[in-house]
């Protein structure tokens, strides 16, 4: 896939006066910006009372942004309701697992089940479809905000419970089926109607997991089909591209799912955010990253919106300062803005759109910096922003191509091992970033992709970690599959229900091992490995006649291997799992680059892009470059 590569903002013309659009949009323009996204929390001016819509403002507003040669991302407003809406409808709250309800004064205080607040969703979509789908400077849409964030996906409503029953009622038929694939006969669980079944929250001691699941994917599905009913409406009036931005480290939904409706995966890059609020690295890692962010996080994210885009993707919301929602908020190093504007588009973004345009000095955010101050000074992320745009006119556009190495992701997983984690830390998204991690300091460029893959021919080495259960195309694909394929550890070891298959996993082609006992480690232990390094969370006993390649040092088997296809008996640290992967590539005909301390790359286009995310300067290939530093060569 070509693309051309550009710059955009995020704008709220509501928030200022409006003689001060005209100026903006021009020094909006001079910068080099492309895209301005606006109107994604301005309900309640558009409609300040039920059925009275002004939407003046909003056509002077974008009619300014196109005269200056500007393109608008235009937003649906259903992530902030007004508060008329909630007169009109006092049962729209999501209730959380307490039963409390998620009240209104901030955002996202609705329940993606209520069926009146869907009907309003779709009433004012049509509206801002209809209008300014033939508008020409309405060049791309997004809808709603950040499906996810602030734990808004699982809502324990009364709205839930009765659409959860009917989607059971649909799933199973009968409730006989459903009591026998959740194992209902367990504990006097069984159900003589669907109407009987409750969420699974408020309960003496831990719910049935099986229950658990299938919430969980009730509740995914109701996040897609509350896009759907936009997206539909959206096409049916406008040909211009639609988007969602997602949010990182949110697994609550599936977001592949939300993404086949959708033209284009965007997602809210916020590396300081991220690293202080979300991943579990050291303490030492976490102060050494403070100004930079983690130099994986970014990456790991481009590489999985890049997979749920099928290929078009963009940073809707990109840091350019210190944010304020973080437990603490660092001001990034200079040079940063740039930085992480160049790994997005190294990764295959076709456009980052800073947030936001200027600080606002009022509400939530006032603390959260922007590319101009509350007074309208350029802050230091504006001239940053201004140089990536020199640069961007410079080079031609580019082509994207397969990576090397691929890792699959599945949303499910995530919430099986949140279901039953078996150990307090066994958390899925930190095995995968894990796992991306390693790869990344062998200097590899990799592609995420989904659960449902059928075809894993264009790479020599395939990752699948912690995959609870394996849909036979992907089981099929690893069998056709002819270089090297590390599966586990915790792979194929559900049903689609959430039972313990048998035969045992991981029950892989070709591949005669057997998970004979499972332990999970606490954080101060751990199971030597003879090859060096060490398991830690989590431990797997193997069995069978495959080839062993490493073992514990109490003799166990740790990895197994059938021509290739390798099963993973444990959660390696970085040194064993840097001699796993070195050993696969060099099996699989894959070079490596091993990079020094936080140096990462990636290829793009016919160049390899360089990232220092350290502190300091770093040497590599006769090359220094500073902190912050960015540098390519030709391939």
């Amino acid at each position: 896939m070509t693309f051309k590569r550009t710059l955009g903002v995020c704008y709220y013309p509501e928030h200022w006066d409006e003689a001060q659009w005209a100026g903006d949009a021009a020094r909006m323009a001079a910068l080099g910006l492309t895209w301005v996204r606006i109107g994604e929390f301005a309900w309640s001016r558009m409609e300040p009372e039920p059925g009275r819509l002004d939407l003046g403002w909003l056509d002077r507003a974008i009619d300014t942004l196109g005269k200056a040669g500007l393109k608008v991302v235009l937003g649906t407003p259903t992530a902030t309701p007004p508060r008329w809406m909630l007169a009109k409808h006092p049962d729209m709250l999501a209730l959380d697992r307490d039963g409390r309800p998620r009240g209104f004064g901030s955002r996202r205080h609705y329940c993606f089940s209520h069926r009146g607040y869907r009907a309003d969703c779709a009433r004012i979509v049509t509206v801002l479809a209809e209008r300014y789908g033939p508008n020409p400077h309405v060049a791309a849409w997004q809808t709603d905000n950040e499906y996810g964030c602030h734990d808004t996906v699982l809502s324990f409503s009364a709205a839930a419970r009765d659409a959860f029953r009917d989607w059971l009622a649909q799933k199973y038929q009968s409730p006989q089926a459903l009591n026998r694939a959740w194992g209902n006969v367990f504990w006097s669980m069984e159900y003589a109607a669907f109407d009987d079944i409750d969420l699974p929250n408020l309960t003496v001691t831990e719910p049935n997991p099986a229950h658990v699941m299938a919430f969980r994917q009730f509740a995914s599905d109701q996040v897609a089909a509350f896009n759907r009913l936009q997206t539909d409406i959206i096409r049916r009036h406008s040909s211009s591209p639609i988007a969602h931005n997602y949010m990182g480290n949110v697994t609550e939904f599936d977001h592949f799912a939300v993404g086949a409706d959708l033209d284009i995966a965007s997602w809210d890059s916020y590396p300081l955010g991220f690293l202080s609020d979300r991943l579990a690295v050291s303490p030492e890692e976490k102060l050494r990253h403070l100004r930079q962010g983690d130099p994986d996080m970014q990456a790991f994210h481009h590489d999985l919106y890049r997979a749920v885009g099928r290929g078009r993707w963009w940073i809707m919301e990109q840091q350019p300062g210190p944010v304020n929602w973080a437990p603490w908020n660092a001001d990034p190093l200079a040079g940063m803005a740039r930085l992480w504007a160049w790994e997005a588009f190294a990764h295959g973004a076709e456009a980052v759109c800073y947030f936001r345009w200027r600080q606002a000095p009022f509400a939530q955010e006032q603390m959260h910096a922007g590319l101009l101050r509350p007074d309208s000074v350029a802050a230091p992320a504006h001239d940053e922003a201004a140089q990536v745009a020199r640069e961007l006119a410079a080079l031609p556009d580019v082509a994207t191509g397969p990576a090397p190495v691929a890792l699959v992701f599945d949303y499910k997983s995530a919430w099986a091992w949140d279901t039953q984690p078996q150990g307090r830390d066994f958390s899925y998204f930190r095995l995968m970033l894990e796992m991306y991690k390693g790869l990344r300091r062998l200097g590899l460029s990799i592609d995420i992709l989904p659960p449902d893959t059928a075809d894993l021919s264009p790479y020599g080495l395939v990752l699948v970690p912690g995959m609870m259960t394996l849909p036979d195309s992907l089981l099929a694909a690893l069998a056709r599959h002819r270089g090297v394929a590390m599966v586990g550890p915790r792979s194929n070891s559900r049903t689609p229900d959430f039972a313990i298959p048998v035969p045992l996993p991981p029950n892989l082609p070709g591949l005669d091992c057997t998970v004979a006992r499972v332990e999970s480690l606490p954080p101060d232990a751990c199971v030597p490995l003879q090859g060096g390094g060490a398991f830690r969370h989590w431990r797997e006993k193997l069995e069978g006649t495959a080839t062993v390649l490493d073992r514990a040092e109490d003799g166990v088997p740790a990895l197994m291997d059938a021509g290739g296809l390798r099963y993973l008996g444990g959660w390696p640290d970085a040194v064993a799992l840097d001699r796993y992967l070195r050993d696969a590539c060099a099996k699989a005909g894959i070079a490596t680059e091993p990079m020094p301390g936080s140096l990462r790359c990636r290829d793009s286009g016919g160049r390899r892009f360089y990232f220092n995310y350290g502190p300091g300067p770093v040497t590599h290939r006769g090359t220094t470059l500073g902190p912050a530093g960015v540098h390519w060569t030709e391939l």
